[in-house]
């Protein structure tokens, strides 16, 4: 339709990106004696008892073959050896070449973007100093499926300008996952400083995060007491249950990953308004899979049932409607961007208006979708799926990323003014 315009980039899988991951070994009993009962402490005893030759050999061709596809090797090697010597109750002190070793035996490279790269969700950079004038930094999540189709969560930087232009930021060559450090049911993953956020991943780290972190929707969120804070609702998933979880930061160098709590988080797909209603938080939400709902609370991570909004009316989205990423702000309310349903399962994208003051009000709704897939864009993982997780207002239009078919990603522009001409 007119309302859009794409540009011709195309994110798509790329098993060439890899980063460095723990490597749990599944404990095996073995004709040892009683302390050694494990794959791990078989390994720890074998480099324990290796000459000093061998076992800097072993290292250097480690490094030789690893060193200039990740990000100081030597670093995670160590950490990983502390994880290790942690779990086992290792207490004498191991050589430097040793603990590297071990460190290095108990992980493994992991090609995170291989399957897919898709539903991105995208906001203003918290830092704009060398953004030219009239233009708009940005930080855009993706979803990255890897191997055994666990998601994760990478970010790309990027540029806007008025005239259409976007420019992605240079990615580093090497991507690096983020260190994470679990302190109950939370989780607070720290970017290296010296990497870049266009080469950081943030992976499962409990399990209810095991299999995934899916879907993330970011929404810059303007707080009058302590400023402009970064919120993220996303779906955890541990390979048998899914629970919303939301991740917060204000940097984008330090994250904190937290489940939320109430009957509402028990579903897929809640989207946070980027401000405050009548003194509460407000969300968007679908609480039966089928309808949109609208909820209010006075805790972020605590959210109950809601009321009912919105219901699938037409025939591209009768199975089933839901968000598609925070609602956005514009003179005449509140734009939800939504998906919805039809036959043959087909994904497409739409829009509901709704009142800026009681977005429980909805004013205007696309009767056909402005966004479907179509030739090229029906190819993929999962067919037929055109999907979003946010979009970004610059002006009177919409930069709007969207996954293709479960496998990459395309962007667009999006007219406003004709959007909303087209709304009853």
């Amino acid at each position: 339709m007119a309302i859009f315009t794409h540009m011709p980039l195309r994110l798509c899988a790329d098993p060439q990106r890899v980063v460095i991951r723990p490597f749990h070994l599944a404990v095996e009993p073995r004709d040892l004696n009683p302390v050694q009962t494990s794959r791990a402490h078989r390994i720890v005893e074998a480099v324990r008892a290796m000459d000093e030759a061998t076992c800097l050999e072993v290292l250097r061709i480690v490094h030789e073959e690893f060193a200039h596809r990740h990000w100081e090797t030597h670093r995670f090697f160590e950490r990983r050896y502390e994880q290790i010597a942690a779990e086992l109750g290792l207490k004498d002190n191991l050589k430097p070449d040793q603990r590297q070793l071990i460190g290095a035996y108990l992980s493994h490279e992991y090609a995170y973007a291989a399957a897919a790269l898709m539903n991105p969700s995208v906001v203003p950079h918290p830092d704009q100093n060398d953004a030219p004038r009239g233009a708009l930094r940005f930080v855009m999540s993706l979803r990255a499926v890897g191997e055994g189709h666990i998601s994760s969560i990478e970010f790309r930087e990027g540029l806007l300008s008025r005239n259409g232009d976007m420019t992605l930021a240079k990615r580093p060559p090497v991507s690096v996952a983020a260190e994470a450090r679990v302190e109950g049911e939370r989780v607070v993953m720290i970017r290296e400083p010296e990497t870049a956020l266009s080469g950081t991943v943030l992976f499962p780290a409990t399990p209810a995060q095991r299999n995934g972190l899916e879907d993330l929707r970011l929404v810059r969120f303007e707080d009058d007491e302590d400023g402009p804070v970064y919120y993220g609702t996303y779906t955890a998933y541990s390979g048998s249950a899914i629970a919303s979880q939301l991740l917060q930061t204000r940097d984008f160098q330090t994250f904190i990953l937290s489940p939320m709590t109430g009957a509402a988080s028990r579903n897929k797909g809640m989207a946070l308004f980027p401000r405050r209603i009548g003194g509460r938080y407000a969300m968007i939400g679908r609480q039966d899979n089928e309808n949109l709902y609208y909820l209010e609370s006075d805790d972020v991570a605590h959210w109950e049932t809601g009321e009912k909004i919105a219901a699938p009316v037409y025939p591209w989205e009768l199975v089933q409607i839901g968000n598609c990423g925070a609602p956005v702000e514009i003179d005449e309310g509140w734009l939800l961007l939504t998906h919805g349903v039809g036959p043959m399962r087909k994904y497409s994208i739409g829009a509901l208006l709704l009142d800026k003051k009681n977005p429980r009000r909805v004013l205007a709704r696309t009767r056909e979708p402005i966004l479907s897939p179509a030739d090229d864009t029906r190819v993929g993982y999962v067919p037929n799926v055109v999907y979003t997780c946010g979009a970004l207002a610059f002006g009177r239009r919409m930069f709007m990323p969207f996954g293709v078919s479960d496998s990459c990603t395309m962007f667009s522009w999006l007219d406003i003014d004709a959007l909303v001409r087209d709304m009853v």
